[in-house]
This record gives C-alpha cells, sequence and structure tokens, in this order.
C-alpha cells in the first residue's frame, strides 16, 4: 500500500487514465470493424478518414505503437480503395 499522498493520488490518477485510454483503444476497434464490414465505397471512405484520426490519436498517446497504427492505416486504405475499383 502507498505510503504518500502523493502515491495515492498517483494510483487514483493512473487508474482514471487506463480506463480512459482501454475505453478509447476498444471505440477504435470497433471502428476498424465496422469499417471493414462496410461494402459502400462512399460511405467507407468517409468512416475510413474518421478511423484515420483515432488511430493517430491512440499512437501520439502511446496507447497503441506508432507503426501498427500506420500498419493498419495502410492496410484499411488499401481496402477502401479496392471498394473503388470492383465498384
Amino acid at each position: 500500500m502507498a505510503n504518500h499522498k502523493s502515491a495515492l493520488k498517483r494510483i487514483r490518477a493512473n487508474e482514471t487514465k487506463r480506463l480512459r485510454n482501454r475505453y478509447q483503444h476498444k471505440t477504435t476497434r470497433t471502428m476498424v470493424r465496422k469499417l471493414r464490414d462496410t461494402k459502400d465505397q462512399v460511405v467507407a471512405s468517409e468512416l475510413y478518414k474518421t478511423v484515420s484520426s483515432m488511430l493517430d490519436k491512440l499512437a501520439k498517446k502511446n496507447i497503441i505503437h506508432k507503426n501498427k497504427a500506420g500498419n493498419l492505416k495502410s492496410k484499411l486504405a488499401r481496402y477502401v480503395n479496392g471498394l473503388a475499383a470492383t465498384a
């Protein structure tokens, strides 16, 4: 158990941040799945902008690694562009 007031505060703050990071990460993963399920190119391109921004924010806050964000964005961009070719 913590012995100082500042350590107790740090424990509370870390828990709050952990929950916020977990929520943002889960929300982003859900949006990625939603984008992959989309078959309409117009809807997918709009959704891609949102998902791309969310991934960048997660990478900026070190919730996910910057290369993971880049890899996901690349794969999703190829998927969206592939929808345009098949339409």
